[in-house]
């Protein structure tokens, strides 16, 4: 068992890091590929991603801890939950801000799938967020069961658990090799599998984890269950596009 305690003081420090490494690999690869949405929209959607994540971290978080939620609020402190400092979750803030683009988009006439220069910042900002997210220990709600694995971790209360945070660095290192590799896939696809794998992985993965349980699951897992369910019905309109499209090829040919 590897002990290592609780230094929940390294978490902001690796938190703004993450934010600052996914925006400095985001410049890069814009400057590099080029950028798809227009000039003249590109904050808008900028904005409208940074809003909905922010509010979809805070909702899902709270709704996370939702024993604890129901307590401030037959207490009168919800409120005071609300505004709380932490509470936050990288499943509601990827919901929600996918949310808030696409609403954004609609409103504005933006067709174009603008997500897959997003999938390489995002998988370098979450991995750099957990490394702060191990260093909190017990101080973060991100830590494993209790396990007696050899390489189980002791946060500093003489129990070894799952590193889940390192588990997940691990998955999103891998994650973005393989989607970074070159590859023909059609404009959009590279985001909707990101989603799709890290949803996933979600939903494994907090089995390990000590959360309150709604029917056998989180409400991180039900959240991603959701949107693994929006995505399939997205996969299946695109397929059912793309059929349509070679049935007409076929008639005019």
């Amino acid at each position: 068992m590897i002990s290592t305690g609780s230094h929940p003081l390294w978490h902001p420090v690796f938190e703004t890091l993450a934010y600052a490494a996914g925006y400095a690999t985001f410049r890069r690869l814009r400057d590099r590929q080029g950028d798809i949405i227009p000039k003249s929209q590109r904050w808008t959607v900028i904005a409208a991603a940074a809003v909905g994540a922010l509010l979809g971290s805070r909702i899902l978080g709270i709704a996370e801890q939702w024993p604890m939620a129901l307590t401030a609020a037959r207490s009168g402190h919800f409120l005071t939950l609300l505004f709380t400092p932490g509470g936050k979750t990288i499943v509601g803030g990827l919901l929600g801000g996918w949310i808030g683009v696409e609403t954004v988009k609609r409103v504005s006439g933006i067709r174009s799938r603008t997500g897959d220069l997003f999938v390489l910042p995002l998988c370098v900002g979450i991995a750099v967020g957990r490394v702060g997210c191990f260093a909190a220990g017990l101080a973060d709600d991100t830590f494993g069961k209790a396990t007696r694995l050899p390489w189980a971790v002791d946060f500093g209360d003489g129990i070894g658990r799952h590193p889940t945070q390192l588990y997940e660095i691990a998955f999103l290192a891998a994650l973005a090799f393989g989607l970074s590799r070159p590859a023909s896939l059609v404009n959009g696809l590279q985001f909707r599998l990101f989603m799709t794998a890290y949803l996933g992985w979600r939903i494994l993965i907090d089995f390990f984890k000590p959360q309150p349980l709604v029917a056998g699951m989180n409400v991180i897992q039900w959240a991603c269950a959701s949107g693994l369910a929006a995505l399939a019905v997205l996969f299946a309109n695109d397929l059912r596009s793309s059929r349509g499209r070679a049935s007409n090829d076929a008639a005019i040919a």
